[in-house]
């Protein structure tokens, strides 16, 4: 017989009565993902701890933080590195949002923001530049 836990909200569970497969994800925590998110890139990093603190429970997250860490096995560390980046533009923090970047190839799309800032002006005799104006 357990001893009841009277405070609401709460997990109460014994790790001797879970099955083989749920005692060890009870192994997991979120520093474990974070840390490995982290010896990939910043960027993958931060989008980790984005899905981890969007959730009520860290634990509901491990499944998902598991499926985007392992998209470095399936597509490349540059292409998890470059999707996790687009989809922290988009501030939307799952594991089917970076499944879809991926998918669509929009990790590979150059932003048309960062294109503009990058295109220089073509030399020609009326353009006036910055010392023009005051």
């Amino acid at each position: 017989m357990h001893r009841r836990n009277y405070k609401p909200y709460v997990y109460t569970t014994i790790t001797e009565h879970l099955a083989s497969t749920h005692q060890f994800v009870a192994g997991w925590s979120a520093a474990r993902f974070i840390d490995w998110a982290n010896s990939i890139d910043t960027a993958v990093g931060e989008y980790i701890l984005q899905i981890i603190d969007s959730r009520n429970h860290p634990e509901q997250a491990y499944k998902s933080c598991l499926g985007i860490l392992n998209f470095e096995k399936k597509v490349g560390r540059e292409r998890l590195i470059n999707a996790c980046k687009r989809a922290l533009d988009f501030k939307i923090y799952s594991f089917k949002t970076v499944q879809k970047i991926l998918e669509n190839n929009l990790d590979q799309m150059i932003d048309p923001e960062k294109e503009e800032k990058e295109q220089e002006l073509p030399d020609h005799g009326n353009i006036r530049g910055k010392q023009y104006y005051h």
